[in-house]
């Protein structure tokens, strides 16, 4: 019993005190013994544990900066290669429109020769020919384009399907 009483009778803020102080002498301690060590060229194993980490630390930052430079090169790449592509898919479409266009002119200037050499053609022929032209007139339209050469050819087959729906002879 006297032992409990005795124990409420501490100070503890001189036990505090006394406390911090042998803390921060083992610490000085410690201190001063890693300087020793430094200063003779030994390594104790917490000094080698650090001595580790921070390496590890420096290859995994030198690890970090590599992937980010490889990452900015592939992203580099990838991007010229979109470009690439998309250059691709416009000189595609540009081949692909071209020949759109030329094939409608060579069906339509090839029945107006038909038509002008006075060949039979029949009335599903006449109205074939006429949708292709306001097929060809819609995407010169919409690709800012002239048209200039299936003009004098729509005029004669224009003329030969009046002149058949009429009964009339050329």
């Amino acid at each position: 019993m006297n032992e409990i009483i005795e124990l409420t009778q501490i100070n503890f803020s001189s036990l505090l005190i006394a406390v911090s102080v042998i803390l921060i002498g083992v610490k000085t301690i410690v201190s001063l013994f890693e300087w020793i060590a430094q200063k003779l060229g030994l390594e104790t194993k917490w000094m080698r544990v650090g001595r580790e980490e921070h390496e590890l630390l420096i290859r995994t930052s030198q690890t970090l900066a590599a992937l980010q430079e490889k990452q900015k090169q592939d992203t580099e790449r990838s991007d010229r290669q979109d470009e690439e592509i998309s250059n691709d898919i416009k000189k595609l479409t540009q081949m692909f429109l071209e020949k759109e266009i030329d094939d409608m002119r060579w069906e339509i200037n090839n029945f107006a020769t038909i038509v002008s050499e006075g060949k039979p053609c029949n009335k599903d022929s006449f109205q074939h020919c006429i949708h292709v032209y306001e097929k060809y007139e819609r995407i010169l339209a919409e690709n800012g384009l002239e048209n200039g050469e299936v003009e004098i050819s729509m005029e004669l087959i224009n003329e030969a399907y009046k002149q058949k729906l009429t009964g009339q002879t050329p």
